[in-house]
Order: C-alpha cells, then sequence, then structure tokens
C-alpha cells in the first residue's frame, strides 16, 4: 500500500511538467585540429566556419556557449592541435555551465599542384557527442565544389585563404543538419524552445548506494523505475554494502536530486547525496542503536 501511494506521489507530484521547466541541453561548438591535415584553430576560416555553427544551433532554439568564454578562468587559451582527449575532458570538466552536448567539427583542405594552377578542394566533418556518456549522436559530412583553381604553387597559407570564400557556406550547410538532427533527438514533435517535459536526449547516471544492504537495494531498485522518463537500468557493482547502477533516463539532474531525497525520505532512511558530472553518491548515515519511544506519545 505504501508503495502505491509512493508511485502517485513521484508521479503525481515529483514529475508535474506543468510547472517542471525541463532542462534544455547546453551546446559547446568546439574544432578539433589535431590531424596535420587540418585547418588550425587560429586561422580566419576556422574562426567563420566555429561562428556559422554556433549560429545555426542558437538559430534551432539551443542554448550555445562560447568555449573561451566559460574556460577563460581555469584552462589555458590559444592552444592548437588539440586532441579529442583534450575537448572531451575539457567538455565534461566544465561546470558553470555544466555542458550536455559537444558539436565537434573538422575542416581538411587538399590541394594538387598540375603546374600552371593549383586545384583546391575542402570538407568539413561534423559529430555530435553527449558529453556526459560519451553517446555518439549524429555525424554529417559537408564538402565544397569537386576542385576549383588557386594560384600556381599554392602553398598551405595560400590554400587556407583560398578555402575562407566557401568557410561560412560550408559551415551555415553543415551547423543547418546537425541542428536538425540534435533537435529530433531532444523534441522529435516540437519546437526546441517549447519544450516543457524531461528531454528527449539519452542522459545516463551512475548510481552509487554506499552503506547499503541487499535488502535495501531491492526496496531502492522498485522507486528507480517509477522515476519520471525512465528508460532502464542495469547493475554495474554489488556487495553487501554497496551497489552501482547504470541509469538510463530523460529526467533533468534536479529532478533526480529531488526524486532520491523524497525516496529516503520515505523509506527512512538517512544519507547524504553528492552529485558530480553524471555520478549521484548516497552515502548512508548509520546511527547507533534505534530511537526511544517518547514517553508523552501514550507508552
Amino acid at each position: 500500500m505504501r508503495l502505491v501511494f509512493l508511485s502517485l506521489v513521484l508521479l503525481l507530484g515529483v514529475a508535474m511538467p506543468a510547472v517542471q521547466a525541463a532542462e534544455k541541453p547546453n551546446l559547446q561548438v568546439v574544432g578539433e585540429d589535431h590531424d596535420p591535415d587540418a585547418i588550425p584553430r587560429d586561422s580566419r576560416v576556422f574562426k567563420r566556419v566555429l561562428v556559422s555553427l554556433q549560429d545555426q544551433m542558437s538559430d534551432k532554439g539551443f542554448d550555445v556557449y562560447d568555449e573561451t568564454t566559460v574556460t577563460l578562468e581555469n584552462f589555458a587559451q590559444g592552444r592548437k592541435r588539440r586532441s579529442d582527449a583534450e575537448i572531451i575532458d575539457i567538455a565534461k570538466t566544465i561546470k558553470k555551465p555544466p555542458m550536455d552536448v559537444a558539436v565537434i567539427f573538422t575542416i581538411y583542405a587538399a590541394v594538387r599542384d598540375v603546374g600552371y594552377t593549383s586545384k583546391v578542394k575542402v570538407r568539413i566533418e561534423g559529430r555530435l557527442l553527449q558529453v556526459k556518456t560519451g553517446q555518439h549522436l549524429g555525424a554529417f559530412e559537408v564538402k565544397g565544389p569537386p576542385e576549383w583553381n588557386a594560384p600556381a604553387k599554392c602553398n598551405r597559407e595560400c590554400v587556407i585563404e583560398s578555402v575562407g570564400d566557401y568557410a561560412k557556406t560550408l559551415g551555415n550547410d553543415l551547423g543547418s543538419v546537425l541542428a536538425e538532427k540534435l533537435a529530433w533527438i531532444v523534441a522529435p514533435n516540437q519546437d526546441v524552445t517549447q519544450v516543457k517535459n524531461d528531454s528527449a536526449l539519452p542522459t545516463a547516471y551512475n548510481l552509487v548506494f554506499d552503506g547499503f544492504n541487499p535488502a535495501e537495494v531491492m526496496k531502492i531498485e522498485e522507486y528507480l523505475v517509477m522515476f519520471s522518463s525512465y528508460k532502464n537500468h542495469r547493475p554495474t557493482y554489488n556487495s553487501n554494502t554497496k551497489a552501482e547502477f547504470w541509469y538510463e533516463s530523460g529526467i533533468t539532474s534536479s529532478k533526480l536530486n529531488r526524486n532520491l531525497q523524497k525516496m529516503l525520505a520515505e523509506l527512512d532512511i538517512r544519507a547524504t547525496v553528492q552529485f558530480s558530472g553524471n555520478t549521484y553518491t548516497v552515502q548512508r548515515i548509520s546511527l547507533r542503536g534505534k530511537a526511544k519511544p517518547d514517553v508523552n506519545d501514550g507508552w
């Protein structure tokens, strides 16, 4: 009976979409230029493509944050030839605001010298990455004209300058497609700016319950599957005093925190709840003995 009552509390009281606004995904557009054949991030071409992608994502209704601004205090600026590992690590460790999706692009330009002129071609690869889980959300590639002419014996700087004429157009084309892909995931049947429920963006949390016995963990699992936007969960570690779950859901982090607190109150368990990245750690507070009944309670 108690579990039925809790179901109504969690489903009707905690997960009311009419009063709980969803957390729209925070986006960061970043360029990967580790490949020697890629155009470096300190070039004008790179910056044109970056701005075009940011504009397309913003126009679609997403919240886009400038990398330099949000990393100004704690990260070295102006680094070139950055690897995927560096880019993703920066995105994962940004806390104000936390990043949900990284839009990663790479610009490739090639030149073929035929003696009397140079033949240039360019392409831009872009992909969407769920920052917290590393899940691949989509990718696309745009290409310029098959080949166009540039001055004979065109060196690397000459190639980059030649590509600049197409940079903005290609960036807009790529950004438009990636924005459409992401919008379909987040809000398949409505405008992104009108999202009111939990996001459809694939999200997963690592839930750690420390200091709980197997019987208590079983009760906790009954609650987890009732939280709004629940999709799936699986145990990743289990012992007599500790359990960990990979928890897939569209629930926002703030609502999940509230649900965990309500669950602990309903189970009459004292514990601390800590959140970092995509990990919730619930640490039980052990008390010696049980509370004694008050003499004024009629005993």
